[in-house]
């Protein structure tokens, strides 16, 4: 399930400011975090644990120019697919492909949304 704002209220200014940061990027090396945020390296790496703690952030090991560090992403949240659903049908939406409107496939989903119970 998504983060709640009571998840995050005892997080420091510049916790939930790195956690903004990680959201934001979609990932981001520990270096260039740090560097980001604007405080030391010691910092940013405590900073990285408390919200690796709390299962708000992930960190994977990495080389980034040469150096190792660590990669820092946002941690996968529970998803809700539900309004996605049509029965056990998945929204033909979904996906890369451009959709027709007019298509069976987006039809069918249509109606199994009619007669979902």
């Amino acid at each position: 399930m998504p983060v709640s704002v009571a998840d995050t209220e005892s997080l420091s200014e510049e916790e939930l400011a790195g956690l903004e940061l990680v959201r934001e990027t979609g990932g981001i090396y520990q270096s260039e975090f740090w560097k980001k945020l604007d405080v030391s390296s010691r910092k940013g790496s405590r900073i990285v644990s408390e919200l690796v703690e709390q299962d708000l952030v992930r960190r994977e090991e990495a080389v980034y120019e040469g150096h190792n560090t660590y990669y820092i992403m946002p941690a996968a949240q529970d998803l809700d697919f539900s309004l996605l659903m049509a029965g056990d049908m998945l929204s033909p939406f979904v996906g890369e492909e451009e959709l027709d409107p007019h298509s069976d496939a987006f039809s069918q989903w249509i109606m199994n949304l009619v007669y979902e119970e």
